[in-house]
């Protein structure tokens, strides 16, 4: 089984999100008893807590029931998933920095590098924005979970 870690800072708005639209890519596809899903967060600032409610809203309008739990990134994470995906230079950065050695360094990838559709270098971070920029973020994420999956087959 193939399995993948999606991580940014917190794991309340980006990595869980990106986590629900891959399951639910792959239910869909029925490779979800191939492809192992979860997400983490930078710092545990959040640890335990539901995503961000603005995120859940956003999301659930687009049929994606985010019910994940905030949880950092574990040590033990790097040896355990296949693929470790941050959604931007500054989590890309921090992961190179915790990973225990190169050839989990080499499990490390930018999410953007999946988008077919969407020119974007990261994903941007909605917390402290508006309404716009959940969706965008969702519309992101739908693009690089596509194209993630396509290079899974």
């Amino acid at each position: 089984m193939k399995k993948i870690l999606f991580v940014c800072l917190g794991n309340i708005c980006r990595s869980c999100t990106a986590e629900e639209i891959m399951r639910t890519l792959l239910k869909r596809e029925g490779l979800d008893h191939e492809v192992e899903v979860d997400s983490a967060g930078l710092i545990s600032y959040h640890q335990g807590e539901m995503a961000d409610p603005r995120m859940r809203a956003h999301a659930l309008r687009r049929g994606y029931r985010i019910t994940h739990l905030s949880r950092p990134i574990w040590s033990t994470d790097f040896i355990d998933f296949d693929l470790i995906i941050g959604m931007d230079d500054s989590n890309i950065d921090r992961l190179h920095t915790l990973a225990p050695g190169p050839e989990e360094e080499n499990k490390i990838v930018r999410m953007t590098d999946f988008c077919t559709r969407m020119v974007a270098d990261h994903v941007p971070d909605p917390y402290y924005g508006g309404a716009q920029g959940f969706e965008n973020v969702i519309d992101i994420l739908e693009d690089a979970c596509e194209g993630l999956l396509k290079k899974l087959h």
